[in-house]
C-alpha cells in the first residue's frame, strides 16, 4: 500500500512541477527575447528595461535548478525569492490584490507541494503532522 501511495504522490508531484515549468516557461523565453509587451509591463511596474533579459535569466536558472532532481530544491529556494520579488513588485505598484500580489503565493504553493510530493527525500525533512 505504502509502495502504491508513493507512486501515486511521485507521479502527482511530477505533473504539477511538469505544469508549473510549462506555465513559467514562455514568461521566461518573451523576457530573454525582449518581447515589447515585456517592456510595456516593466514599465508599468516601475523597473528599468535593463532588466528584462537579467530576470528571464534569472528565471531561467532557477526552472531548470527545478527541473533536475539532485537540484530541484536549490531550484525552488532561488524561484521563492524571485516569487518573494514578484509579490512585492506588485504589492509595491498597487495591483489587484488576489490576482496579481496573491499570484505569486499561489503559484510558489503550488511549485513547493509539487516538489514535496516527488522527492521523499524533502517529505522525511518536512513531514506532514497528525
Amino acid at each position: 500500500m505504502e509502495l502504491e501511495q508513493r507512486k501515486w504522490m511521485t507521479w502527482t508531484g511530477r505533473v504539477m512541477s511538469g505544469s508549473a515549468i510549462l506555465f513559467l516557461a514562455p514568461n521566461m523565453v518573451i523576457k530573454l527575447i525582449d518581447h515589447p509587451i515585456v517592456q510595456t509591463i516593466m514599465t508599468d511596474l516601475g523597473w528599468p528595461l535593463k532588466f528584462d533579459r537579467l530576470i528571464g535569466v534569472i528565471e531561467l536558472v532557477c526552472l531548470v535548478l527545478y527541473a533536475i532532481p539532485r537540484t530541484a530544491v536549490l531550484g525552488m529556494v532561488l524561484a521563492t525569492g524571485l516569487i518573494g520579488g514578484a509579490i512585492a513588485t506588485n504589492l509595491r505598484a498597487e495591483q489587484p490584490l488576489f490576482s496579481h500580489i496573491l499570484f505569486g503565493v499561489y503559484l510558489g504553493v503550488w511549485m513547493w507541494l509539487g516538489l514535496w510530493l516527488r522527492d521523499p527525500k524533502l517529505r522525511a525533512m518536512l513531514p506532514l503532522r497528525r
